[in-house]
Parts: C-alpha cells; structure tokens; sequence
C-alpha cells in the first residue's frame, strides 16, 4: 500500500520524525516499508504559467503558440502541442534549464521556426503513470487551479513535494491496509493516540429512503451485512485537486467527485463502496444474491461476462447490477447526468469475492480488501463519512435514512493472559505497568489483577484472538531489538544424519565437484511442465487458488524446473550452464493422501570445456552425463548392479539418445538429451538431462561399500574383441560376460569400438578388458583359460557373435 507521509501526518504527530526514521522503525516491528519516494525527487525549475494567448503556429496544423505568465515581467513565448491547450487557463510549465522526469534537460530552441522558451508539460512529463492520469488530461496538459500563482513552483500544489512510503502488507496485518490502520500502527510506535476528522450526515427530513428504495440480502453467510444511503440533486464534476493528488499518490485513477470520494474512503477506512446512479437501476428493490448459472452483466470495464452460482451479486430484483465486492455493471454507472446516487457499503464473504475476482481476473482495490478482511464496526462510519463528503462536493441532499439489510453487530475479543505467560515467552522481565502501557499504545483496553491480564481487541485488529497474538503485540512495541540474548537451556544431545541424509550430502559433494551448481526451482508449475519427465504416472496435485497459472500444480520431476532455469540463463547469453537440483516431486494415487518423494537431476548444456591455448573445446554429450552419473552410483555403492537401457519411452526426450535406468530390475531414473522439439518449445540449446528416484534407488541399495583388504596376490588380464551386431548394446555384452566370467572375475572395461564399412553392413568390433583375481592364492592360466572360454560361447551363444 502506498501511504501519503502528509495524509499520515494529519492523524498522528510526525512534526519530528522523519519518513526514513518512520520507515526503519516499522520495518523493525513488523510492517516492511518497501521503498520511499517523493515524486519531486530529480525534478528542478518547473513552475506555474498563466495561459495569456494562444495562437495557431503558422508552420503546423497541431502546434500552438501561446504566451505565458510565468511570474516574470515579460511573458514567455511557448510552443505547445497538446490537443488541450487554450487562453486562460493555469498550466506545468518547465523553463529552460530544467529538469523532467528521466532526467530530460528542457532548453530554450525552436519548433517550426518559432522560438519556444520552455515547455508547458502533462503530467506524464513529471513522471505519472497514464494508469494513475485522469482521463480527461490522458492525451494533453495538466489543468492547475485558478487559486494558483504564476512562477510558484507546481510541486506544493500537486503534492509532489510529499513521501509516499510502499508498504509490503501481508495478509495477516490486513488492517494496514488503510490510512487509519497505518495511523493506529504508528501511533502505537510513538505512543500517540491518532486523532481522525469526523464528519456529520445532515438528512433530508421531509423524505424516507423507504420510498425509493428496499435492500434484501439472500444468504447472510455471504452478505453479513448490507447498508444503503441516497443523495439526491447531485452535481457531477471534477473533484478538487487535493482529492486528486492524494487518489493519483496512492496509484489510483480520479473519475469524478462521486466516485473519487468512494476511492477516498476506501483508502482512508479501508472500507469498499460503490456508488450506483439510482435513476439506472430500474426498479426500487435491491436485492443481494448468488448468481443464477448463464446470468450476463457487463462490467465498468465494458467486458460481458458470463456468471456462476460462485458469484455474489447486486440485483435489482431481476437482473445484475454488480459484482459484490469486485467491480460494479456499467449499466448503473456515474456520469455526467447522474443526478441521485444510491451509495453502498457492505462486507461480503471473503473466499466468494476470491473466487470471482479470480474466475474473471478481476483483482482490485476492492476484492483485495475483502479477501483479507475489513474492519466490520466501521461499514456504517464509512457509509455516513462517504455520504457527507459527497454532499460537501457536488452538493445535494441526504435523503433520511439508512437501509441496513442482515445489519452486523461487530464486537471486541476478549484474551486472557498472564504477565508471567509473556515474559516466559519473550524471556523478558517486563512489570505489569509496562505491558499495560503497551496495550494502551495499541489501542486495547484491559483488565488487570493479579498479574493475570483480560485485553479486549477492538475489530479493527481482526487478527488478533488467541494468547500467541497478544505476545507477538507486545514484542513489536516493545522492540525485538531489545528482547534478551539468551542460550537454550536443558541437555544438549549429539546429532547425527541418517543414511539418507548423508548420501544426499555426498550426492552434493559429488555433483559440486563435477563442476555442477545447485539450482532451487519452485515446487509449483502449470500442468503440463508437471507431467513431462515423469518417472511414474499418477494424478497431479493442483492448488485450489494459485496466485498465477504458471504456478498452479505440484511438480512431479525435477527437470522441467531445471530447463527453466537454464532458459532464463540462456536469454541473458550465458550458454554453458550445468545445474543440479536435490528435492521433492508430489503424486497422488486415486483416493490417498499425496506422496512425497526425494529426487535428484541435473542438466547439462552448452560447452563443458572451453578452448584455450592447449586444450580443445568440448561440448556436453551423452557420455559427459553418463560419466556424471557412474560417479554418483560409486557413491551409492551400486555402479556394478546399475544397467543402463537404450528406449524411446520419454516423448520428451531424444528417442535414439535416451537409456532408463535399472537397479535390480526396478525402473529408478532416466537419463538422455531433451528432444529438439521440447528444447525448441524451452527455447534452449542442446540439452542433457537426467533424474534419479533417490527414494527407490536408496530402499534397494547394499549396506555400504565394504572394505577389502589389497590383494597379496597379483591379477591377470584378459582382452577379447568381437564381432557384433550393431543392435547389441554394451550393457547386453557385459551382462553376459558378468553372469559367465566365474568367481574370480572383478572387473569388465570396455576400451575399444569401431564400425566400419570393412566390417560389413550393421557390424561392429568392441574390445573389453577383463580382470580376474583371486585374493587366496596366485592364478594359474588354467583358471583364466577356463573362464575366458565359458564367456566366449556364452557371448556367441546369445549374440551370435564372432571372436577376433
């Protein structure tokens, strides 16, 4: 929320505090102020003109020659080219030598062949967003106030010279969300009781509101209450400039003095309204309901939209007239002929408003509040407040009266809670004086006897209801800066790591080493991202009200998040990017709880070294992956039970460059380059990728690697070379050689493969190593002779093999 330092400081004495003192003080006790920023800041020599003449150019159809009053004795001679300009009128003027916004120096020049001594300026060029600009002065100047002296600086009359300080409000502190929840806030932290303009109805006595009008509300669940007033003889115009420097330094838009008042009051009290023109409602009921499914109703926004039983609604009997708490139909609009306005203020049920505003991406100033809460004692303060100040500016009567329908009685909570309770929480020392000064200082009146406290919360601190919120309370006013430093008391004792925790550790190390960083995605994704490279199938899990659809659905691997991260490094021309992430993926079976399960995957892209004077480039390639993983699975203890198998499952990787990953027979990962067509949708280069199931994979891991005493005995090695068709993978030879190389067989390389047009069509030669040892006695070639000839027919056996 943005908060007007002046506005503040008209509730509560800021004479000798300074925005950036107020800033760090509520940062510290639990309001985080994002920013502070004075419009003016960069700006210089930017003043008032009187608009004396105004000629056409004589060298363009659009530009105008105007003499302006700018405090001096002579006028100045300005060309201006907004559509707006005209004789009489008080405008922005920059003279030469100023400064606007973006740092754009102004000098004396010439357009057209005539000479131009400044600018006359919009208010864009002093740095308003066109979002914040009323319409009327959207495409041309500012108009000033006639009360305006030339050669002043404009700064004083548009506010600029104000702080407006960005509080971040989070949705448990929904009470800042006004000016006066800001000023109770800062009155407690400089011990001020904030003091707030009151404003008195005076009612039409000769008429009833009865008479024109009758509220009903259908479900009180949705609607706890529903208030109606009517002022009649209205004059619809533009709003004074204080009102609408104040709505433009809050970020929102002056309308006209009906609706700017609405705005004010909904940043003042916190408290939503609508203003209806009486005369467009077309019958003399009002009847708050849920919408029938089909129903239509065009919004302010001029868009149709089709209704939901989810949404509540405004009627007029029969048909739409709003949307509760969202955004009001243009039908029933104000406008320059409005004449009667039937003003609401209402408090609707929070989730219903969430789901419209979501439903029909509609989240404004309103439905925000209402989804937060809004304080329920000041629905009736605001109506007459509004009320009164709209007679104050467009005149008219209040007609007597005030329809309440399913009419809210607000009252305070009551907690109890012992001194000893607090200062056993915060560790403080604090008396019963002291703590009874901090309830003051917040606003809450109490009880006290015998240390035991009974604080009664106002419903303005709706927040508050249990001992816990009451502790927190008194550790903000009191200071978290000066809450003791103690150490933990009680036995301390040794911790430990589980196996699984140590291995994702080394798995860390491993991968770090690797030269591999870790990357932390988030755990939320769209759906389809969630089911791409997916080890098992199973229901997504999706979140009921996700702030966006980029982050609506649990994920269910790791390497979606991955190709993220390495496409944002990509667009900012970082192309050789190697990332690992260790963390959970979600599934859901039929009618169970989700499970969570712990993987590992890492991505690999771009070149893995790069050229210099006495190495050559290499880019990352299947094997580079491959090579990664093998280190992983000695880690693991289980590189000589993993098999790595050739398969074009994946539809999102490459069909010819994939292999899943078993462990005694059990799918446990993947791994594979990302198929073109995916990395393309990614918008990335050649990528390599894969992901382990560490749950799985560490359920059915051995013990440990188990220590062995070096062998007195030396080993003997053997080559083979064969003749093989291409089809036949190096796994499928060293299962074989394995499961026939007897006892003594320790280890099997593959060092040689070629293919040839020598060989003959679909042929190849791979060569292995293997080693034999037999750590009790020295082997005889006999024992190895024996052994190479059982793997010899085995292999022709399977593969039909030729040994070379």
């Amino acid at each position: 929320m943005l908060v007007s330092y002046k506005w503040l400081s008209e509730y509560v004495d800021l004479t000798k505090v300074q925005p950036s003192e107020l800033a760090d003080k509520m940062s510290r006790t639990g309001i985080e102020v994002e920013g502070i920023e004075v419009p003016k800041e960069g700006l210089k020599k930017i003043v008032v003109g009187d608009v004396k003449e105004c000629t056409p150019h004589p060298n363009s159809d659009h530009l105008s020659i105007c003499q302006v009053d700018i405090g001096e004795e002579d006028l100045a001679q300005i060309v201006c080219g907004a559509p707006n300009i005209k004789a009489g009128v008080k405008v922005i003027v920059a003279l030469p030598g100023s400064r606007i916004t973006g740092n754009v120096k102004i000098k004396k020049g010439k357009m057209r062949g005539e000479v131009s001594n400044g600018m006359i300026c919009s208010l864009q060029e002093l740095g308003y967003s066109d979002s914040v600009v009323a319409k009327a002065y959207s495409e041309g100047i500012f108009y000033l106030p006639e009360a305006a002296v030339p050669g002043d600086e404009v700064f004083h009359y548009l506010d600029m010279d104000d702080a407006i300080v960005d509080l971040a409000i989070t949705p448990n502190r929904a009470d800042a969300l006004s000016m006066r929840g800001v000023a109770y806030e800062v009155g407690a932290l400089y011990q001020q009781t904030p003091h707030f303009e009151c404003k008195e109805v005076v009612e039409q006595q000769n008429e009833q509101i009865e008479n024109y009008l009758s509220v009903e509300v259908e479900n009180q669940t949705d609607t706890p209450t529903y208030t109606m007033r009517l002022i009649k003889d209205v004059t619809i115009k533009e709003s004074p400039l204080w009102l609408q420097t104040r709505l433009m330094n809050a970020g929102i838009r002056p309308i006209n003095n009906i609706v700017d008042v609405t705005n004010f009051v909904l940043l003042e009290f916190g408290q939503p309204m609508h203003a209806f023109d009486y005369d467009k409602i077309g019958s003399k009921e009002i009847l708050v309901r849920r919408a029938k499914e089909g129903e239509t109703l065009t919004t302010l926004d001029e868009e149709e939209r089709t209704l939901t039983p989810e949404n509540i609604v405004v009627t007029n009997g029969y048909k739409p007239l709003a949307l509760a708490g969202v955004m009001g139909g243009l039908e029933s609009e104000i406008t320059d002929k409005t004449t009667t306005v039937a003003l609401e203020s209402a408090l609707f049920d929070a989730v219903s408003i969430r789901q419209t505003a979501k439903i029909f991406h509609l989240r404004s100033e309103s439905s925000s509040r209402f989804e937060k809460g809004i304080n329920p004692a000041t629905v009736k303060e605001a109506l007459d407040f509004a009320s009164a100040m709209m007679v104050e500016l467009g005149g008219g009567q209040v007609v007597s009266g005030v329809l309440a329908a399913s009419e809210y009685q607000a009252t305070n909570v009551e907690v109890p809670i012992t001194l000893a309770r607090i200062n056993d929480y915060l560790g403080t020392e604090l008396n019963a004086h002291e703590v009874g000064d901090i309830f003051v200082a917040l606003g809450f009146s109490y009880t006290e006897e015998k240390q035991q406290f009974i604080v009664s919360i106002p419903p303005r601190r709706w927040d508050i209801s249990i001992e816990a919120d009451i502790i927190e309370e008194v550790a903000r006013i009191y200071g978290y800066d000066a809450l003791p430093s103690t150490l933990p008391s009680g036995q301390a004792l040794a911790g430990s790591l589980t196996k699984e925790q140590r291995l994702m550790r080394e798995s860390k190390q491993v991968l770090e080493g690797a030269g591999l960083f870790e990357a932390i995605s988030y755990v939320l994704t769209t759906k389809e991202k969630a089911t791409d490279f997916r080890l098992k199938k199973a229901n997504t899990i999706a979140v009921d009200w996700p702030m966006t659809e980029e982050h609506a659905v649990l994920r269910q691997n790791l390497v979606s998040g991955l190709l993220d991260d390495i496409a944002y490094n990509q667009a900012r021309k970082n192309g050789n990017v190697a990332f690992y992430e260790l963390g959970r993926v979600f599934y859901q079976a039929d009618a169970t709880l989700p499970i969570e399960e712990n993987h590992l995957a890492f991505a690999l892209t771009g070149l893995w070294q790069t050229k210099d004077w006495q190495t050559e480039k290499q880019p990352v390639d299947f094997f580079l992956a491959k090579g990664v993983l093998e280190e992983l699975f000695k880690v693991y203890g289980i590189k000589q039970q993993v098999i790595l198998e050739a398969t074009d499952e994946f539809a999102e990787l490459h069909p010819g460059r994939t292999a899943k990953i078993i462990l005694n027979g059990q799918l446990v990962g993947f791994i594979g380059q990302v198929h073109p067509e995916v990395a393309k949708r990614y918008d990335i280069m050649e990528t390599y990728v894969a992901e382990l199931d560490l749950e799985t994979l560490f359920s059915m891991r051995n013990a440990g690697i188990n220590y062995q005493v070096v062998s007195k005995y030396p080993a003997v090695k053997r080559d083979i070379a064969i003749l093989v068709d291409a089809a036949v993978t190096n796994a499928m030879l060293t299962t074989v050689i394995q499961a026939n190389g007897g006892n003594y067989l320790q280890f099997v390389e593959l060092f040689d493969v070629y293919a040839g047009s020598s060989l003959g069509e679909n042929k190849k030669s791979m060569a292995y190593s293997l080693t034999f040892l037999n750590s009790e006695a020295t082997l005889v070639d006999e024992d190895v002779t024996k052994a190479m000839a059982k793997v010899e027919r085995a292999l022709v056996d399977n593969y039909q093999v030729e040994i070379r």
